[in-house]
């Protein structure tokens, strides 16, 4: 009887959790993620530049090789099938769909069968890293888990020589579709491989010393079975040494920030829930030190202590692209909570209620990502009807609301211009605009300061630290010769009269679309009306 699979060690279970883990995606037509809608504009100029020439007179797309292309390839065979925006919905579901069946595919692998306590790593296939609209970055990850899965299983089987010729292509590809992907695929098949090659050599060692050697040995060993995964390196140092490449890194070992981002790896909608959710992690991994029936497997624990400390070392902003750190943080919690395992000595029915309540976790957490996604949708849905209202290929110029405080909720909407430049091929100054970290830089000169990302947020005062300009400053000071039209989201309150000469075609609340009337001047504010002072 003890060889019978329980009922979440099945390969139904796993398809159910998999299942499960897409419901939050199907409600909305867009994926609501912060950046998502701005890829989704670089994707349209990729795909449409030529029937649409006037976007080459906007912004410059030239292919290169980088390791920043996954959904960028991807979606090039799906969109002529499927349409740009059904292509990318699909994509992003296969994300948290990759990431569960990985996690408990390792926890198989390490485990023998999957642990009650896996489970409990599962809410984490919604992170803030994916809410925050990194989606090349959470492909990689979910296709590093499944791919790690895979190295264990070969390993397991003895087959080195096969994992070898199937990892040494899978591992440039897995970089092409984000380098930090193949970064954590290496740093967990190398520390998989210490712990297998340490228990293959004989262990003769009595002493601290001869201890020391043989790990030394098994590290070395380690070293030479993981040159499969190698061969990236070349790509990389070919990638950031091209010329015009930009994208600095920087702020190193910004604790406050760490210790943030180890508080928030479910951050979604409601802080309270997002917070009490991440406690009941925490409870989990404490347990693994404290429960005498639950203790943690070696491999895994050595691969979650070096995920830390590659976490800790990370610099907030690596080759131009922030929350470089931040974006580790919930896989390290990930991969600590999928190496907890029930001890022999547990009781049957401890170990089901033990599941019982992971799976109730994963379901709670579900059910409110449904409910947050079908919420951000709504106000995505009520923002686009503005796009009736400007025409195909207007020269567009967006303002999105923000304030100065760094509020759990986020509305999502920073980047909802880009979907004027996704549906209405309009132009879009959200763009980000950095060569060699991505395909696309803007070239419209006459837009001067407002052609690219952050010149569409705007703020009610100017922010301590933050290039985003006050609302009254952009309604002043935007080249109203560049452009034709201006499309206001949730702005703060303004000044009235910074409407002279914009036309209203279109509004919803605080939200309006303006037609520009360049025979009409711009008001002239004074200094202090165009920057009030912060509060």
């Amino acid at each position: 009887m003890e060889d019978k699979l329980h009922w979440w060690q099945t390969r139904r279970f796993v398809a159910a959790m998999a299942a499960l883990a897409a419901i939050p995606l199907l409600w909305p037509t867009i994926p609501p993620l912060v950046d998502l809608p701005g890829h989704m504009g670089r994707y349209r100029v990729q795909l449409s530049a030529g029937e649409a020439p006037w976007l080459l007179d906007w912004y410059d797309f030239k292919w290169s090789l980088i390791g920043n292309l996954g959904f960028d390839l991807l979606i090039i065979p799906l969109a002529p099938v499927f349409g740009l925006e059904l292509a990318v919905k699909l994509l992003v579901i296969a994300i948290p769909v990759l990431i569960v069946t990985g996690l408990l595919w390792i926890a198989r692998e390490v485990h023998g069968r999957i642990p009650a306590t896996a489970l409990f790593a599962l809410p984490l296939a919604y992170s803030f890293p994916l809410h925050f609209g990194f989606v090349n970055y959470a492909l990689s990850i979910a296709l590093a888990l499944n791919l790690f899965g895979l190295w264990l299983r070969l390993a397991r089987l003895n087959r080195l020589a096969l994992r070898a010729v199937i990892f040494l292509p899978m591992s440039c590809a897995l970089w092409v579709c984000h380098a930090f992907g193949w970064g954590v695929l290496g740093v967990l098949a190398f520390s998989a491989e210490m712990i297998r090659q340490h228990d293959q050599l004989p262990e003769t060692a009595s002493g601290w010393g001869e201890r020391a050697r043989h790990w030394a040995g098994a590290w070395v060993r380690a070293g030479i079975g993981c040159l499969p995964l190698a061969l990236p390196m070349l790509l990389m140092i070919a990638w950031r040494s091209g010329a015009n490449v930009t994208g600095q890194t920087g702020d190193w070992f910004n604790v406050r920030a760490k210790i943030s981002w180890l508080t928030m790896p479910l951050r979604d909608r409601w802080q309270s829930f997002d917070i009490a959710s991440t406690a009941v992690l925490y409870l989990i991994l404490f347990k693994g030190f404290r429960d005498p029936n639950i203790e943690y497997s070696r491999n895994l624990a050595l691969s979650a202590i070096f995920l830390f400390a590659v976490f800790l070392v990370l610099p907030r902003i690596v080759f131009g692209s922030a929350y470089a750190d931040m974006r580790l943080a919930p896989f390290v919690i990930a991969i600590a909570l999928i190496g907890l395992r029930a001890r022999p000595g547990l009781s049957m029915r401890g170990t089901a209620t033990l599941a019982a309540l992971g799976l109730a976790f994963f379901g709670v957490r579900i059910a409110g990502s449904t409910a947050s996604f079908w919420l951000y949708s709504q106000s995505y849905d009520r923002e686009l009807r503005a796009l009736n209202h400007i025409p195909v290929g207007a020269k567009l110029v967006t303002f999105v609301g923000e304030t100065c405080y760094n509020e759990w909720f986020m509305s999502r909407l920073e980047h909802v211009p880009a979907l004027a430049l996704e549906r209405r091929m309009a132009y879009s100054n959200d763009q980000w605009s950095m060569a060699g970290a991505q395909l696309l830089v803007t070239r419209y000169r006459a837009a001067r300061r407002f052609r690219h990302d952050p010149s569409q947020i705007v703020t009610h005062v100017q922010c301590p630290r933050e290039w985003w300009r006050p609302i009254s400053r952009s309604l002043a000071l935007f080249p109203r010769d560049a452009f034709d039209y201006v499309w206001l989201i949730e702005p703060p309150l303004y000044d009235k009269r910074l409407e002279a000469g914009l036309i209203p075609v279109w509004r919803d609340g605080r939200s309006a679309v303006f037609r520009i009337d360049h025979s009409t001047p711009a008001v002239t504010l004074s200094r202090e009306e165009l920057t009030p002072p912060p509060r």
